[in-house]
């Protein structure tokens, strides 16, 4: 039997979804890695999660995410956190402007996007006033080499952290330091971080959108934020290049839910090439990862899910007919899920 979605758990999780299967009340956090488009394969199952399998949540749902892990979770803290959803898809899949468009040019159209999302003040203060879904957003803060502003000077400067990154994961932190943006109303701890330099902040209303503006900004694409309230001026960038896919020492009292495109984790944004960084078992017991199984994806238009290289390697009109085949097939995910159709295995 083919199964369109599978379930990787690590040891305490798959012993409580083998006894009573994957239970809302069972779940404290929600993780969220980046990747641009490619979260379009996991739009099925945010509406699922939002319309009608958290629903009736009353305990507090963690929600830590970076870049577009961050943008899809900034809808879950809304009131119609589906309605939410869906316009940061429609704003995003039907998202182009011209190949040769300019950092600021695509920094416009992002904004447009966020724009869309939060589309007046009192959407932001949902987020922020929201008891139940609690927004964490973690942003990276560029150092003296990597807050260079021209092209040539911010590709060197990349090619050299990329090159310490190879040596080791640690050293990355000569170059960015993590910025983690917590929800006001969270004492959690999410997870005990000493790998790279780490800040905890407070999120607000006056700083959510340029967290989330900042945590999308990848480098070389879209211009640096430099400015965030309550941390001063600097150039804050991408939250995927201190963590893309958040391979982190996670602390939760109950199971993490990791809806993901991947069967495995890259820990950061220079760690996307680099196969013996991959990691392949579970950081936590407690983390369950959902994923669409390789037999899936290969069904897509194209056999893969979305990507950004599909902005200079498709016309507008062919990668917008592929997204809105990818986001309209996401939901055979969730339907999967729901009905229990999917491949489960310990992690």
């Amino acid at each position: 039997m083919s199964f369109p979605i599978q379930i990787q758990a690590g040891a305490e999780a798959l012993a409580r979804i083998r006894q009573h299967g994957l239970r809302a009340d069972d779940i404290s956090m929600l993780v969220g890695a980046s990747g641009g488009p490619k979260w379009f394969c996991l739009y099925g199952l945010d509406q699922y999660f939002t319309g009608e399998f958290f629903a009736a949540r009353q305990q507090p749902l963690q929600l830590l995410g970076s870049s577009a892990g961050a943008w899809r979770f900034a809808c879950y803290g809304q009131q119609d956190a589906a309605a939410a959803s869906a316009r940061f898809c429609q704003a995003y899949r039907t998202l182009c402007y011209a190949k040769d468009a300019s950092r600021s040019a695509v920094s416009a159209k992002s904004l447009d996007i966020l724009q869309a999302i939060f589309p007046t003040a009192d959407h932001i203060q949902q987020v922020i006033e929201n008891p139940t879904f609690q927004l964490h957003v973690v942003v990276a803060k560029s150092g003296r080499i990597t807050g260079r502003t021209s092209n040539a000077a911010l590709l060197a400067s990349l090619t050299l952290a990329a090159g310490v990154n190879l040596l080791s994961r640690q050293r990355l932190g000569w170059f960015y330091q993590r910025l983690l943006f917590q929800h006001p109303a969270s004492a959690a701890s999410l997870a005990d971080l000493s790998d790279l330099p780490t800040r905890r902040l407070q999120l607000s209303r006056d700083n959510l959108l340029q967290s989330l503006l900042a945590t999308g900004a990848i480098p070389l694409v879209i211009d640096p934020v430099t400015d965030i309230a309550g941390c001063g001026a600097g150039h804050y960038v991408d939250g995927g290049i201190t963590d893309y896919h958040f391979d982190w020492p996670f602390v939760s009292d109950g199971l993490i839910l990791y809806p993901h495109f991947y069967p495995s984790l890259s820990p950061g944004w220079f760690d996307k090439s680099l196969p013996w960084r991959q990691r392949r078992t579970a950081p936590s017991s407690k983390l369950v990862l959902l994923s669409p199984t390789a037999a899936w994806v290969r069904s897509l238009p194209y056999g893969k899910i979305p990507d950004r290289k599909d902005f200079t390697q498709l016309s507008d009109q062919a990668r917008l007919s592929y997204w809105q085949e990818v986001t309209a097939r996401s939901f055979e995910l969730s339907a999967a899920l729901k009905a229990g159709n999917y491949q489960l295995t310990g992690w």
